[in-house]
């Protein structure tokens, strides 16, 4: 009889899959500028009512929807769509800013 210890199933260490740069970086543009387009056009639309109301609209929209979006950071495939919509909302307020001056 052997004293050897029973052999133990050897597993390979999970690998990690590559970032998707190419296909993430597009999701992104995407996304940006859908929401550059919605943003700017609701806020032109609101600006002609009352420059004030776009303001505020677009305030409590980006404030409302902001939780959600910072939580989809930790999703893998999601956190492309969280950066466009980021990058999004930049690209659109500025240009309201410099659509109103």
């Amino acid at each position: 009889m052997s004293t050897s210890e029973p052999s133990t199933p050897q597993f390979a260490a999970p690998t990690a899959e590559p970032t998707p740069w190419q296909a993430g970086l597009l999701v992104t543009a995407f996304a940006a500028i859908l929401t550059t387009c919605a943003l700017y056009g609701f806020g032109i639309a609101l600006a002609n009512v009352h420059p004030a109301l776009a303001v505020v609209i677009n305030l409590v929209a980006v404030g409302g929807t902001a939780p959600t979006v910072w939580g989809w950071r930790a999703i893998p495939v999601v956190r492309w769509v969280a950066l466009g919509i980021g990058v999004g909302v930049v690209v659109g307020w500025l240009g309201l800013l410099i659509s109103a001056v």
